[in-house]
């Protein structure tokens, strides 16, 4: 059984007792993990998260790239669809942030990476995707029906010059689908099979990585386009700060900071309590008028203050003029000490 010696609202009992701070719960970010969760897909599962290196790619951001990687994703469905005669397919899968290191690991080899200069742009880019729909677009480009299985080699100075061609006019529909965000002009300068010859940036160096699914008649890979992030961030806070998405965000932090004003303003029922004494059944329902019951409560020890059941501070009882008062002291473990 616990005895309440005061209990009320703080803005009336007289007790100064300082406000308390409202508990933040932490929640985990994807992005630099993945941060390009898309409609239908599943976003339950666990990413590794590094502390040492946040991500630096907002919800914002995201939201910019993919406005545009939507396009391109479209004009470059048209496109391979037109010139393979084939139906083809390619859509947005995901945005990450990586280190190059790390994006060089995910790949397959052999592989076919296009080695970009993305003028002017300082880094280079990369648009990577599997051997064999390389081969499927060769295939389909001399004529051939596009089916499995394809030759698992390099690709010879024949078949480059042809996918070439292709991924020349992919990178003019990249050029368009961007033009919003920024100003680049990407030309081919190399093409690698291994991707541990491919040297485009530093192991440690940021990169955005944006995956597509791209199927080509019944061939199917994940495309990925590689640049700098560095390079292309500053263009992506421009994008955010002169469109609604800026607005929005800070409509958000001023309501963010209204209900923290409101909040610190609530009255809230606190009580000053004594430890809890346990008391038998029978000597609850025999108590008398003058009866007394001991405390369990040691004389040295603080009262504790709490709300909701809540213990969030430590008091000894006073009173300031006629009202009865206490006065805020360490915890118990900090005064022993």
């Amino acid at each position: 059984m616990s005895v309440d010696t005061a209990t009320g609202p703080t803005s009336g009992s007289g007790v100064p007792v300082p406000a308390q701070p409202n508990p933040v719960q932490a929640s985990a970010v994807s992005s630099g993990g993945n941060s390009g969760a898309r409609k239908g897909k599943p976003t339950g599962e666990a990413r590794l998260y590094d502390f040492r290196r946040p991500t630096k790619l907002s919800r914002d951001h995201v939201r910019v790239l993919e406005i545009a990687l939507d396009t391109f994703a479209r004009q470059w469905t048209t496109l391979l669809t037109t010139t393979l005669r084939a139906v083809s397919t390619v859509s947005l899968r995901s945005i990450q942030q990586l280190t190059y290191d790390e994006y060089v690991g995910s790949l397959p080899s052999p592989t076919v990476m296009m080695i970009l200069s993305v003028e002017p742009l300082e880094g280079a880019g990369i648009l990577q995707f599997s051997l064999d729909s390389a081969m499927t677009s060769v295939d389909h480009l001399l004529g051939g029906p596009g089916l499995p299985p394809q030759p698992e080699r390099a690709l010879t100075e024949i078949e480059s010059m042809l996918l070439k061609g292709v991924v020349d006019r992919v990178l003019h529909e990249l050029t368009y689908a961007t033009e919003t965000l920024m100003k680049i002009e990407p030309v081919i300068v190399n093409i690698e099979h291994n991707p541990q010859f491919a040297q485009a940036a530093a192991p440690s160096d940021l990169v955005i990585v944006m995956s597509f699914d791209m199927k080509i008649g019944a061939d199917e890979c994940v495309a990925t386009l590689c640049l700098p992030f560095n390079d292309v961030f500053p263009h992506l806070e421009k994008a955010i700060a002169g469109s609604g998405f800026g607005r929005d965000r800070r409509d958000r932090e001023a309501a963010a900071l209204e209900v923290a004003t409101r909040l610190g303003v609530v009255p809230v029922d606190v009580s000053v309590r004594f430890t809890p004494t346990v008391v038998r059944m029978s000597d609850v329902v025999n108590l008398q008028v003058g009866d007394v019951l001991p405390l369990a409560h040691p004389v040295s020890q603080p009262l504790a203050i709490t709300a909701a059941g809540v213990t969030f501070a430590y008091a000894v009882p006073g009173s300031e003029g006629k009202s009865l008062a206490c006065l805020i002291v360490n915890p118990p473990q900090e005064a022993d000490s």
